[in-house]
């Protein structure tokens, strides 16, 4: 399991600078003293001399202006830094903190906006807080990533107020920084301590508890009455005079494939976020276990050319590169090329291993290109492939029609998901785990999947 905690942005400082050359206005309490002196003008027309004391009150009030404005401490006094709290996750809320630091002696009432892009953030947070002299204050705002990649933050742009209220300024500290959002790392890790619990239970019971049908071997014991013959260790035996049976564990140390479909049919969206998005956390989620278990884990990711290739390794380092890795699969406006990535695949993996193949074909009278190049991998290795699916197409088929032409969408939808049942009928038959998924339910089905070929020795 990574250290969540290397993937953090680091902290970013920078000092206030003017944003104009004349980077002052009034404050709102200017305007209000303003209005106030137009009591004047009521009396004035009864009154002349009225004028001049109104003139005289804007002029005092002018000078007071003047005099707060240049009480308020120059930008090069504030210093900014804007901190994050945790790894920028895909669709996981985060709080980013702005820390001003003020090296004056004048205490300031200051309104932050952080340039913050749309893929964090609807809108830009405006924020209001209060700093002594020579002390620091904090204010906090969230955000929720919608995309994953790389996203770009700009400066901070501050309006600052001494406790008159009189004036202000302007000015920006130039805290801009790029971000990798990363693969929803929420959802994997929950998969991962749910695996380390199960185990540290196993352990515990270890004693007793019923070995994996795996075919590696762990220890030996006395022969009981339902063991299997083909278990007996019969040099063993000979040496102690009486029947010796081997215990085998689930192997380890074995290869698994995540190959994502990042062609266009991936990049229709769901509550929000696309096919491709989810297939990615299932991706990860999986890689998370399947390390966590002394497996090897490799990705290959393609859309109309392979995007990303990662031979397979373990250990937490490689882990924390298919993050990066996973973080940067995009969606091709193409269709994939399905038969290119499986003759890649082939061609690197020579020895029988574990392929999870996230994906999803079209509807077509013919055979789709990926369930043939599915077929292909089939043939020498063992296929885990799914399909993720769209939930509004199994609500209209499971709906009853209220008309006519609802009746006519009904039953398309009921041919459409009898036709991919079929498709995935046909892959069934040639050696290949196929399951169509809801994309909610992604990760947890091929975690689960994962577990039962390991549990069964299918591999």
């Amino acid at each position: 399991m990574t250290d969540a905690s290397t993937l953090v942005p680091p902290a970013t400082t920078a000092k206030a600078e003017k944003r104009k050359r004349l980077a002052g206005a009034f404050g709102p309490r200017f305007f209000l003293l303003i209005v106030i002196g137009l009591v004047w003008l009521g009396g004035a027309f009864h009154d002349p001399r009225l004028f001049y004391a109104m003139a005289a009150w804007d002029a005092l009030v002018l000078l007071a202006w003047g005099l707060d404005l240049a009480s308020l401490p120059s930008p090069n006094h504030l210093s900014f830094t804007r901190r994050w709290s945790r790894a920028a996750a895909l669709s996981v809320p985060n709080t980013i903190e702005l820390l001003l630091e003020n090296s004056s002696r004048v205490t300031v009432f200051a309104t932050l906006i952080d340039n913050v892009p749309p893929e964090l953030r609807a809108a830009a947070p405006e924020l209001e807080l209060k700093c002594r002299g020579r002390d620091e204050a904090v204010v906090s705002y969230q955000i929720s990533p919608t995309r994953r990649g790389d996203v770009e933050l700009g400066a901070v742009y501050v309006r600052y107020q001494t406790p008159m209220r009189l004036a202000e300024r302007w000015a920006m500290a130039r805290v801009e920084q790029k971000v990798c959002v990363y693969p929803n790392l929420e959802e994997a890790r929950q998969q991962a301590v749910y695996l380390v619990r199960s185990r540290q239970i196993e352990m515990e019971k270890r004693h007793t508890r019923i070995r994996g049908a795996g075919r590696e071997f762990e220890s030996l014991r006395e022969y009981r009455e339902g063991d299997e013959f083909r278990d007996i260790c019969w040099t063993a035996a000979a040496r102690r005079g009486k029947l010796v049976t081997r215990i085998f564990q689930i192997e380890r140390s074995q290869t698994i494939w995540l190959v994502l479909d990042a062609g266009r049919l991936m990049r229709a969206r769901v509550s929000g976020l696309s096919k491709l998005d989810f297939a990615v956390n299932a991706a990860l989620s999986l890689a998370e276990v399947a390390l966590g278990t002394g497996d090897r884990v490799g990705l290959l990711a393609y859309g109309r050319h392979v995007q990303k290739r990662m031979l397979p390794y373990r250990g937490s380092a490689h882990l924390r590169q298919m993050i990066q890795q996973l973080a940067y699969v995009k969606e091709d406006p193409l269709e994939g090329d399905h038969l290119q990535a499986v003759s890649a695949l082939l061609t690197t993996q020579k020895r029988r291993s574990l392929i999870v193949w996230l994906t999803d074909f079209p509807e077509t009278s013919m055979t789709p290109e990926v369930i043939d190049a599915a077929s292909e991998a089939a043939s020498r290795h063992l296929v885990l492939f799914v399909v993720i699916g769209q939930p509004d197409l199994a609500a209209l088929a499971a709906g009853e029609p209220d008309s006519v032409t609802n009746m006519y969408r009904t039953t398309a939808a009921q041919e459409t998901m009898h036709r991919r049942e079929v498709l995935l009928a046909k892959l069934r038959q040639r050696g290949a785990l196929a399951v169509e998924v809801s994309s909610a339910a992604a990760s947890v089905t091929v975690v689960n999947s994962y577990l039962d070929v390991k549990q069964r020795n299918l591999l």
